[in-house]
């Protein structure tokens, strides 16, 4: 499996602490898999960190992730794989998924995020779609990105006690606007 690697000057230290890791992965991802089957963990979160060269500190927690399209592309095999676990753990039979992003960016990095994320979840075999809460959204509305793509995003409305995008009626719905 193909590890991040630190880019530092003063790595030393840190060095030590990866092959300590990389040593004992198989204890680690045993604790960890022990670990979510006790609490299950959100659908997806991010942790900011900090690289001082001689430490590396955990500063913040997000459960509304925006920095998808920062990963690695040599992980997304891994990030398709963990998403279809947990949220098939959540809901076993999920096909679709409304993803609620925020509604108040003009961020094109933003929307960047989002399209990874969608892509995310359609290599793991699940449909997408973007509702907003946005009033100035009318009706499908496409976002030209910095990359050359596109993502759509559609009006939320409420079918009894359903919310849904068009017709589509999702399976789970998973915000990205805190």
């Amino acid at each position: 499996m193909t590890m991040p690697q630190l880019s530092t000057d003063l790595d030393q230290p840190l060095c030590a602490l990866q092959k300590h890791f990389l040593a004992n992965q198989q204890v680690i991802a045993e604790w960890f898999a022990e670990q979510w089957d006790l609490t299950l963990p959100p659908v997806y979160g991010s942790v900011d960190l900090r690289n001082a060269g001689f430490k590396l500190a955990p500063i913040d927690m997000n459960l509304f992730p925006a920095g998808f399209n920062n990963l690695n592309p040599d992980f997304l095999s891994i990030s398709v794989a963990a998403a279809k676990n947990i949220i098939h753990k959540f809901v076993p039979t999920a096909h679709k998924i409304l993803v609620i992003p925020e509604s108040h960016t003009r961020n094109l990095f933003y929307w960047e995020n989002i399209k990874t994320l969608e892509r995310i979840l359609n290599l793991a075999g699940f449909e997408t779609r973007f509702g907003t809460l946005n009033g100035e959204v009318k009706e499908k509305t496409n976002i030209e990105l910095p990359s050359g793509e596109s993502i759509s995003i559609q009006p939320l409305s409420r079918n009894e006690d359903e919310l849904v995008v068009d017709n589509f009626i999702p399976d789970l719905i998973l915000l990205n606007n805190d």
